[in-house]
This record gives C-alpha cells, sequence and structure tokens, in this order.
C-alpha cells in the first residue's frame, strides 16, 4: 500500500486533488475531517477541539485505508495540525507531535499558494499562506520526508502530481 499526503495551506486545492487522484486512480481518498467537525460547532474552536479534530483524522484513514487497493490519497495530515495548533494557540499536544513522527507516507505533496484565494467560513488567513508555505516546507525537510511542490492552475496540479504519482509506483514496482 502507497500512502500519499496532499498538506499544506488553506485554499490550495488540497481537497480537489485528493479526490481528482483517487478517482483518476481508482481508489480512496481520506477527506479533510476538520472541515465536517468545525462546521458543526455552535463556538469558537479550542486547543481541544484540534484534539479531537487530529484524532478522527487518524480514525478515518486507518478506516479507509481498509478500502484502498494500492494507493491512499490523504487530504491533511498530523502536519496541518500541528501548524494549525501552533499558530492559534502556541502549542501543539505532544501526541500529535509524535503521530506526525509515526507518519509512513511514500509521498508528500505540497500545495503551492499560486491558485486564488477563494473565500470559505472555515479558512482564516488569506493573507498568510506565502508564510504558512514556507513553514510547511521547512516542517517537512525537517521531518526528512519525501515531498515534492505543487504549483500551477488545477489541471497542471494534477498533471505534475500524476506525474510524481506515477514514479511512485514505477519505484514499488521495482521493489517487488
Amino acid at each position: 500500500m502507497l500512502k500519499i499526503a496532499i498538506t499544506g495551506p488553506e485554499s490550495t486545492g488540497k481537497s480537489t486533488l485528493s479526490e481528482q487522484l483517487a478517482q483518476h486512480y481508482n481508489t480512496v481518498w481520506v477527506p479533510e475531517y476538520a472541515r465536517s467537525y468545525v462546521g458543526n460547532l455552535n463556538d469558537a474552536y479550542t486547543l481541544q477541539d484540534i484534539e479531537a479534530i487530529a484524532s478522527g483524522q487518524l480514525e478515518l484513514e486507518q478506516k479507509l485505508l481498509k478500502q484502498a487497493d494500492t494507493l491512499l490519497f490523504s487530504d491533511t495530515d498530523m502536519l496541518v495540525l500541528k501548524i494549525w495548533s501552533e499558530h492559534t494557540f502556541g502549542y501543539c499536544p505532544d501526541w500529535i507531535l509524535d503521530k506526525l513522527k509515526q507518519q509512513d507516507y511514500n509521498l508528500c505533496l505540497l500545495m503551492g499558494v499560486d491558485l486564488p484565494w477563494e473565500p470559505d467560513p472555515l479558512r482564516e488567513h488569506p493573507h498568510l499562506r506565502q508564510f504558512f508555505y514556507e513553514w510547511y516546507k521547512r516542517e517537512l525537510q525537517a521531518l526528512n520526508v519525501p515531498f515534492v511542490e505543487i504549483f500551477g492552475l488545477q489541471d497542471e496540479r494534477l498533471k505534475l502530481a500524476k506525474k510524481h504519482v506515477d514514479e511512485l509506483l514505477q519505484q514499488h514496482q521495482k521493489l517487488k
């Protein structure tokens, strides 16, 4: 099983690309659990909510992993939760940091901020996307995980992502 995380700042096409890749490769994708969770809150989210979201994201990924064949695409990862928590609350719970270190994605697709911002009630930082992009990139480098940067319009993003997924699949086939 090859696992690919789509990560990066808000409004960069993570959900769209996750769904497109899953359709193209005839597999399942893990939606962003935070979207439904925060959308159902009556008050502002708290650090405890971020912990619940992290837990829910992990559970959803484990559930959908059983339905995947060769590939699983995940529309978010623990890095998103780490950065969100640290930026908003100045702290990230240790267990989320531990889960981040244990992630076993074969590839992370870091989404660039060259798409126009799309307003959404759950999005918070339209003017900080480059700041967050650089933060994500530093974190991925520090974690020493394989990642590629994805830029361009949606069609270009899909084409570039498929190129990297195909390369990963070819490498995987050679190892069999």
